[in-house]
């Protein structure tokens, strides 16, 4: 008793001292009015007094004062009550000082851990959204997650605003994509008993699908694409172009093709991001005719004034219609967000916009011809070009052509508009000749002053020798440059692309037997298998629970690793460590965590934690090691032991 006593004549002492120095000594964090000191009964108790005092300095905002009373109170009596604990919390969470939040969030999980119903929702979300503002992403998570388990609803606009903030950085975009994965799962739980609670709407999706592409979590993305089927969100005009962006990214070319033919005509500026991973997809399966008929289908697309079935909503398959058991994904092809924006910082590569209409830029142009080109199918490429962009577009790339030496490929586009009945004009004619005799080729030189005079483009060819031009350097032909010396050097196969698609299929109808065959094809042939290859296979041992044929996917993930071969990602790694949990592979978590600590990639050690705790709460927990009959056992121990000490399960 004596010591309480004494406790509180010192808390007093200092709290009449700062009372009196506050103004001279440290600024205060809030503008805070002079109060008379109380006079105090020493007939009060202590607890009564150091409440008081407490309240007295929550009310004026003097956080320091506050802090130490609380410090004073906890060490004798305990947490406060929790009207004052809300108090507390909430005083401290209006600081825009990082070091008070933290102290904030400390108390937070204390308090809980000791009392969950100490601390009221209000207070919370005061709390989440200063955490979400200063970029304190892990906390904030972690509020979030707590609230979420205790079941407080946050509102749309709330949760919009914490996420916003979160997704500004990697590990915050980690964490929201992870925490939104959760908030789903929670949803479909509840849904079957009935539960009125709402799924995550569709501006939160967009939010963090955006972050994927930003961060390049493209696996993830996948997942929150399925996912938004299964809550049966409804994705908007936002969510179909960002959507692109992920398919583009693991080469999804059949799941673009779907979107495209929900493209209204009235939001053709808004869609070019689409047609534009359309291109970039057809391109990397090296299926030049394939973008050749998408690029003729976008320059004749013309925007319309009328807007029709504005409300109308669409069903998509996500993975191929086929799949009776596939999952379908509802699509508004025309709502757009009131202040909607994408937040991909990313210009369209191949495709343009100008007068309401989609066009190609030159990088198109110098695929298309290099393409067409290394197929020896130069006629085809001149119908588009002339179907395109008429003999003007014709003369530039005989120009380019020239310019690297194209001279024989340039000539046969003349022919070939010729015979169209589109010649080319005079100059770009003199373009070719000029090419042939600076190389030395006077046989074609002649051959071509034949065909100028036949077409009544000359009349003296001798002439014709003293008037070469020059070949001016265009951003066409540099473009072409980069496209022949890219070509010499492509990472992935393009037959890899469409093995993938196959072993996607495969695996999303769980037919296991020939998804594992299409793998071992790519293995056979010697193809250096992607991340999406792994994940895709991953995805399928997941769903039917095989998490024993994980560990020897992993082995040839390692493998591939090794020989520079595979540059893995955080989804992809983060996917393994949470289904080697599930199956109890604890020297493979271990394993993978290191792996992605070693590639400095984070690690959510809470979303573990509370994957083990659902899985293997007690799991060893009073075993020792003396206890472990062979070595096997032995050792799992300790991987055990090393996993809980990592998540800090005590």
């Amino acid at each position: 008793m004596l010591r309480k006593r004494n406790l509180v004549i010192e808390s007093l002492r200092r709290f009449d001292l700062s009372r009196i120095v506050s103004t001279s000594s440290k600024p205060s964090l809030f503008c805070s009015t002079s109060v008379q000191p109380a006079r105090l009964s020493w007939d009060a108790s202590s607890q009564a007094i150091l409440t008081k005092k407490l309240e007295t300095s929550l009310k004026n905002h003097r956080v320091d004062d506050a802090w130490d009373v609380f410090k004073d109170y906890k060490r004798l009596y305990g947490f406060p009550d929790s009207s004052i604990m809300n108090r507390v919390v909430t005083v401290l969470s209006y600081s825009s000082d990082t070091a008070w939040l933290c102290k904030a969030d400390d108390l937070t999980r204390l308090a809980l851990k000791q009392n969950s119903g100490l601390i009221n929702s209000d207070a919370l979300t005061k709390l989440l959204l200063s955490l979400a503002r200063a970029q304190m992403s892990e906390s904030a998570c972690n509020i979030l997650r707590t609230m979420l388990e205790k079941g407080f609803v946050l509102t749309s606009d709330v949760l919009r605003l914490v996420v916003m903030h979160m997704v500004k950085t990697e590990v915050g975009a980690c964490l929201a994509s992870n925490y939104l994965v959760q908030l789903c799962h929670r949803f479909m739980e509840l849904k079957r008993n009935s539960n009125d609670m709402k799924p995550p709407d569709t501006v939160l999706f967009n939010l963090v699908l955006c972050s994927c592409v930003r961060f390049g979590f493209s696996l993830k993305g996948q997942e929150l694409i399925e996912l938004m089927a299964r809550v049966d969100v409804v994705a908007d005009a936002d969510s179909i172009v960002i959507m692109s962006f992920i398919y583009e990214m693991n080469g999804m070319r059949d799941e673009l093709k779907k979107l495209k033919e929900c493209i209204p005509s009235q939001l053709l500026c808004h869609y070019r991001h689409l047609y534009d991973n359309m291109l970039s997809t057809e391109f990397k399966f090296d299926d030049v005719c394939s973008a050749g008929r998408l690029v003729l289908d976008i320059c004749k697309s013309k925007g319309l004034t009328t807007a029709q079935n504005l409300e109308k909503v669409m069903v998509l398959s996500v993975g191929s219609h086929h799949i009776k058991s596939g999952l379908k994904i509802q699509i508004s092809p025309m709502v757009l967000q009131r202040d909607s924006s994408l937040g991909v910082d990313s210009e369209a590569t191949f495709v343009s916009y100008a007068d309401s209409k989609l066009g190609i830029t030159n990088k198109t142009l110098a695929k298309l011809v290099y393409g067409y080109k290394r197929r020896g199918d130069l006629p085809e490429l001149s119908k588009i070009l002339l179907s395109v962009g008429g003999s003007r577009l014709c003369a530039d790339v005989v120009d380019a052509c020239v310019g690297i030496g194209w001279l024989e490929g340039a000539h046969d586009i003349l022919d070939d508009m010729d015979s169209a009945g589109s010649p080319m004009d005079l100059a770009t004619y003199r373009k070719v000749l000029s090419g042939y005799y600076k190389s030395k080729m006077v046989r074609n030189a002649e051959v071509l002053l034949r065909q100028m005079t036949k077409a009544g483009l000359i009349t003296d060819p001798s002439d014709e020798v003293t008037v070469l031009p020059e070949c001016e350097t265009t951003e066409l032909r540099e473009l072409l440059v980069q496209e022949i010396n890219a070509g010499e050097q492509t990472k992935v196969p393009s037959t890899l692309y469409e093995l993938n698609s196959s072993l996607y299929y495969f695996c999303k109808a769980k037919m296991q037997v020939d998804a594992v065959t299409t793998y071992r094809k790519i293995q056979k042939m010697k193809l250096p298998a992607t991340v999406q290859s792994f994940w895709i296979l991953i995805d399928m041992y997941s769903s039917l629970g095989m998490h024993r044929e994980m560990t020897v996917t992993w082995g040839d993930i390692k493998r591939n690793m090794a020989s520079r071969d595979l540059e893995v990602t955080q989804d992809l790694l983060e996917k393994l460590v949470v289904n080697f949990l599930r199956g109890g592979y604890f020297e493979r978590v271990m394993e993978v965590i290191s792996c992605m600590k070693e590639k400095g990639m984070y690690n959510d050690l809470p979303m573990y934690k509370k994957e083990y705790l659902k899985v293997h709460k007690n799991l060893y927990r009073n075993l020792k090691a003396a206890d472990a009959v062979t070595e096997a056992q032995a050792q799992r121990l300790e991987h055990v032991k090393a996993f809980r000490k990592l998540v800090g399960i005590i």
